[in-house]
């Protein structure tokens, strides 16, 4: 197999949570050497975040943790003692890109921000990303993806029109950040192969959101109009909602986009009566009586499996999937065909499922080399390997709690 796209590429990942560890480990999963930096007073603060193994809580259970940190060395370090900084600056040099996701707070009272380390190492590749950004009055304002996404507008655009904000599911900017992070690190390294320059890469998370409501911001700078929440419903398709099938909790997502779609769905459902109304027979007429028609296929959807639906309308040329549980995911043919969940065997959990690689390069594959390391796994290997440590020094460091 042909050489990882960025194997060689060495990276410093002070990053924690969601965002960072998800834009550093595409490179991981891509041939990178990453080495993610913890302490045991103040740990990555996702492994407190559920689910847990069998149940149990414990900083190496945290499935949530493991997904986000596959592929990744992992130590810990003091980074509240002159001599624990002395050792991240000492990493700094070995790295090729430096990644952390705090306000700009702590990283300058270390003198591990970018206009410290670049005096250390002037072709340095600096990935910082908060809430807010490395700039402006709000820059202190730490937060999760939650305030991220309610921030860049999303929680005023979902939920129902007479119902209080129902933002996306989790931590939204979380997990669309990343691909731009992942970009933004991918073009710096480009650009310092053919310059021999670094850079400091600056992404505000709430900014990167608001990438994803373009439309909606111009409707309102070029029209004038505020979009409001519709619940599951579009100004442009009707049906376009989550609908009830047979079973407990079981739905299926359909959207009609025209005429021809429209008729797919009655063919497939069985022609019935009320779906002949002239009222129907139009989108602007769906639009307008959308309450009736939901209500109408509503129940002829809940008298069906919700998988022999879903194929009934994809083979008639209408958009639908089912509204699948996690557990459906695992015997989803097209998701096992792809080979998209890889088993590692974890040192605390055991052999659990992780995401593979979201997409796939032709002639680089990427793949999950390890699982998510427990506190302080790769030390003696970090510290002695890449460092060169000599024994002495290594456990002398132990004595002092440096590496804690």
């Amino acid at each position: 197999m042909a050489s990882k796209i960025f194997e060689g590429v060495k990276i410093l990942d002070f990053t924690w949570i969601g965002v960072g560890p998800v834009t550093i480990k595409y490179f991981a999963d891509h041939g990178a050497t990453v080495v993610h930096v913890e302490s045991t007073t103040r740990p990555d603060g996702l492994r407190l975040g559920g689910p847990f193994r069998d149940n149990i809580p414990g900083n190496d259970r945290s499935g949530f943790f493991a997904n986000f940190n596959a592929s990744k060395y992992g130590i810990t370090l003091n980074l509240n003692t002159p001599r624990g900084i002395e050792i991240a600056k000492r990493l700094v040099q070995w790295a090729d890109v430096v990644a952390e996701s705090y306000t700009p707070r702590p990283m300058k009272k270390w003198g591990l921000d970018y206009e410290s380390l670049v005096e250390i190492k002037p072709d340095l590749i600096m990935f910082s990303t908060c809430q807010q950004g490395q700039t402006g009055p709000y820059r202190e304002y730490a937060g999760f993806g939650n305030q991220g996404a309610a921030l860049a507008g999303f929680y005023h655009l979902t939920g129902w029109p007479d119902r209080p904000p129902a933002g996306p599911y989790g931590a939204y900017t979380d997990f669309i950040n990343p691909r731009m992070g992942s970009l933004a690190i991918a073009a710096a390294l480009d650009y310092k192969r053919r310059t021999g320059k670094g850079t400091h890469i600056d992404l505000a998370q709430t900014e990167g959101g608001l990438q994803f409501l373009a439309p909606t911001i111009l409707e309102e700078s070029a029209n004038g109009r505020s979009p409001a929440r519709m619940g599951n419903r579009s100004p442009y398709q009707a049906p376009h909602g989550v609908f009830p099938c047979q079973g407990d909790e079981r739905w299926i997502a359909i959207t009609v986009t025209n005429d021809d779609e429209w008729q797919g769905l009655v063919h497939a459902i069985g022609d019935p009566d009320w779906a002949q109304a002239e009222r129907f027979g139009t989108l602007s007429g769906r639009l307008e009586n959308q309450d009736a028609l939901e209500e109408m296929l509503g129940a002829v959807t809940a008298e069906w499996d919700a998988y022999q639906l879903m194929y009934a309308l994809q083979s008639a040329g209408v958009p639908a999937g089912v509204v699948q549980k996690t557990s459906d995911l695992f015997s989803d043919p097209q998701v096992a065909y792809r080979k998209h969940f890889w088993f590692l065997d974890h040192q605390e959990m055991g052999v659990h499922a992780y995401d593979g690689p979201s997409f796939r390069l032709s002639k680089t594959p990427g793949e999950l080399v390890m699982p998510a390391p427990v506190m302080g796994q790769h030390n003696e290997y970090v510290y002695k390997e890449i460092l060169g440590m000599s024994e002495e020094e290594y456990v002398q460091n132990l004595v002092d709690n440096i590496f804690e």
